[in-house]
């Protein structure tokens, strides 16, 4: 609704997977520039976890762009475990990081935009509804099996699934490969650091192709 105070809470590794799934690129910037026309958007937090230990990691420029082009974006550090087969495991939930944040910027907004759907979130949505705020959570039911808890869908005032929105939110699949002499990589291009070597931060692009590392975090 015109006028109406936003936030947006994009699970990025959430995000990531479901775009995969449907086999399209998020466009970061495009998504920023959607959500700011349907009111004044407050905040448009971003959550992530990091392998801090790594000499390079792809996500770290994706990190620097949304920090940079008007997304408040969370971090931490993952955690590594071994599960009971001895297989290594990297844990990284920004659960409780989104559901803080939620919870104090309730009653300063009027509708919440969730990117995730994790069902774990449907007890947050049903609190910030209590505080008189419109909740629409953004996924897809058209993966088998579906990408959003049913539960989740349900407690949703609004359920949009995502490839409705994907002709305005999504990476142009026609953009060609960066190559080493392009200089424009905040139009969706595919990354220079997936080339097997890093960039520097300013040209990461404004989509989830650098976010290759994500798929990994649970």
């Amino acid at each position: 609704m015109p006028g109406e105070k936003i936030a947006l809470f994009i699970d990025g590794a959430n995000l990531y997977a479901t775009a995969k799934s449907l086999g399209f690129d998020i466009d970061y910037k495009k998504l920023l520039k959607e959500f700011q026309g349907r009111g004044n958007l407050l905040r448009a937090f971003y959550y992530t976890a990091v392998i801090e230990d790594q000499e390079y990691s792809s996500i770290r420029p994706l990190i620097d762009w949304l920090d940079y082009n008007g997304y408040a974006v969370v971090t931490k550090a993952t955690k590594e475990f071994v599960d009971q087969a001895g297989r290594r495991k990297v844990k990284g939930n920004m659960d409780i990081e989104l559901a803080v944040d939620a919870m104090e910027i309730a009653n300063h907004i009027d509708h919440m935009v969730l990117f995730s759907g994790d069902g774990d979130f449907t007890r947050l949505v049903e609190a910030v509804q209590r505080k008189g705020v419109r909740v629409t959570v953004i996924s897809t039911v058209t993966t088998q099996p579906p990408m959003v808890a049913d539960e989740l869908r349900r407690q949703a005032d609004v359920f949009t699934d995502i490839i409705t929105l994907q002709s305005k939110i999504g990476r142009d699949p026609s953009e060609r490969p960066v190559r080493p002499r392009d200089t424009d990589a905040g139009h969706g291009h595919t990354p220079q650091f997936l080339q097997r070597g890093p960039a520097p931060p300013q040209r990461a692009p404004a989509n989830a192709a650098a976010m290759d590392d994500e798929e990994n975090y649970e």
